[in-house]
């Protein structure tokens, strides 16, 4: 049983699994290590029950141990702290980036510790304690990386407590090799982050330098706002990343490069057919992609409603499903423009419940249907 946490670090995945532990844990004392300031406003949030000055009190007596800073100071809170923790304590991170916390881990932690790699596939748009939110992992994907030498079996042996907390979260465990999600997390997450930046850059350049007078921001639609989204997240938040995961980010962007050397190709040579046979290729990867899961795990049933734009619509929409015994999985906006109203996605645990909330969300006159 753990009866003790220690966050090191209380920002947005910090401060959330504060807060969820002690909404679906209460027994749990969380301790929080961070800035000053941050920790009292933890504290004010009720994400930590105790402040800690530095790492070496934060962790004592713990029974389990989370590394939630950024990855650079990840592995320095792993030096500082290995020799201050009992035997029994387990240690767990949720960087990004895994080979280079693992290697870490095994050079500077005593042999007998149980260190698990996590990586919660879950964030948002804005980090810090502010932004933290007890339900920031539910149905998300959260990926176990265990230290060479340990197999499975151990997340069901001395893993376990952390295990059964993790899950106390909502989230989805995954287990893969470091090597594994650090190629994986390059092509998905850090990848599309350097393009979407390109990509602004790139549409910004195509015209007056001037933001005012740029007709080349003002005639972006909705399509270039979802692939330019990320854009918005901070230089701070990657730049460790960027260093940690360097060797899969360059393949990334090598086999990027490929791609779009052949598209261009193409284009340069008239190639209609090769340009129909691209789009088509991507179509049937992108359907592919199981959308009616949130982390690619588990599939949910999914329930489309369109909604005219107006305030309280999804106070509305979601009181129907309430008032019916309905619980929503996931919600998503899939297509809005202003005064026109959009269509959400909502999804279900099984195909039972989605088609009840069809039948609510009609006999409240919404247009509502099962893709």
């Amino acid at each position: 049983m753990i009866d003790r946490i220690s966050i090191l670090g209380t920002g947005l995945i910090g401060g959330s699994l504060g807060l969820t532990w002690k909404e679906r844990r209460p027994d749990c004392t969380v301790v929080g290590h961070d800035r000053p300031a941050v920790l009292e406003t933890a504290e004010a949030r009720g994400a930590i029950d105790e402040k800690a000055a530095d790492p070496v009190t934060a962790v004592e007596g713990a029974d389990l141990v989370v590394l939630a800073t950024p990855l650079a100071t990840i592995l320095r809170m792993l030096e500082a702290i290995g020799d201050h923790v009992a035997d029994d304590t387990i240690i767990m991170d949720v960087g990004s980036v895994k080979q280079p916390v693992l290697d870490q881990a095994a050079d500077v932690l005593p042999p007998d510790l149980s260190f698990l790699g996590g990586h919660p596939m879950a964030g948002a748009e804005q980090a810090g304690i502010d932004h933290a939110d007890a339900l920031l992992f539910e149905n998300a994907v959260y990926v176990f990386c265990l230290p060479e030498g340990r197999d499975e079996a151990a997340l069901d042996g001395p893993l376990a407590p952390a295990v059964d907390l993790v899950e106390a979260t909502g989230a989805r465990p995954l287990v893969l090799p470091p090597e594994r999600h650090d190629r994986l997390v390059a092509a998905v997450s850090h990848l599309p982050q350097l393009l979407a930046v390109s990509l602004v850059n790139t549409v910004a350049e195509a015209d007056d330098p001037d933001e005012a007078n740029n007709l080349a921001l003002k005639l972006a639609g909705g399509g270039f706002r979802d692939m330019t989204r990320i854009a918005d997240s901070p230089f701070d938040m990657w730049r460790d990343i960027l260093i940690g995961n360097e060797g899969a980010i360059h393949d990334a962007l090598s086999s990027f490069r490929r791609t779009l050397r052949a598209l261009r190709n193409r284009l340069l040579e008239n190639d209609l057919e090769g340009l129909e046979e691209t789009f088509d290729d991507a179509q049937a990867a992108r359907d592919a992609v199981p959308g009616d899961t949130k982390g690619f795990l588990h599939p949910l049933s999914d329930v489309y409603v369109r909604a005219p734009d107006e305030p309280g619509i999804i106070h509305e929409l979601t009181g129907h499903l309430v008032d019916a015994d309905l619980n929503i999985k996931d919600i998503e906006l899939q297509k809005i423009r202003e005064g026109t109203g959009g269509t959400f996605r909502l999804a279900f645990a099984d195909p039972a419940d989605a088609d009840a909330a069809v039948d609510a969300l009609r006999d409240a006159d919404y247009k509502a249907w099962r893709p």
